[in-house]
């Protein structure tokens, strides 16, 4: 299974965007699955349901800065490269998909009630949610 048929197949299952990005590559870097379902969960739903920047862009930059990150003060040319691939990435997704925003890209304020329920009502979870996730693990898998 490809790495992003793997991602949707995870978003699919029941986890966020985030959680399903973060989950398919966070072992190659010495960090468990479950381990990354848990540090990934309020990165869903544009940021904690807020409907904010896209999960499965959040998910992707936590990714980059698991591969290049900055884990020392000195490593400023670390920190760099990860800004540099995380624009790149956020720069991509925005030409695939017009935004970087939940809110835009579903057309819906996922951060309502009323939104959420609409949201669910058209599935645009396992449609519009599921072609984002697949979008950024292709992005994704690119770059890395």
């Amino acid at each position: 299974m490809t790495k992003p048929d793997k991602t949707v197949s995870t978003f699919l299952s029941g986890f966020n965007c985030a959680q399903a990005i973060l989950s398919t590559w966070a072992p190659e870097f010495g960090i468990d699955e479950k381990t990354a379902l848990r540090l990934a969960t309020g990165v869903g739903a544009g940021l904690a349901r807020m409907g904010e920047t896209c999960g499965a862009v959040g998910g992707a930059i936590l990714v980059l800065g698991l591969k290049h990150g900055r884990d020392r003060l000195e490593a400023e040319e670390a920190k760099e490269k990860t800004y540099a691939l995380a624009q790149q990435f956020m720069s991509e997704f925005r030409r695939r998909n017009g935004s970087i925003r939940c809110k835009e890209l579903l057309g819906l304020d996922i951060s309502t009630p009323e939104g959420l329920q609409a949201i669910r009502e058209k599935g645009l979870e396992k449609t519009v949610c599921a072609n984002l996730v697949r979008d950024a693990a292709e992005i994704l898998g690119s770059l890395l």
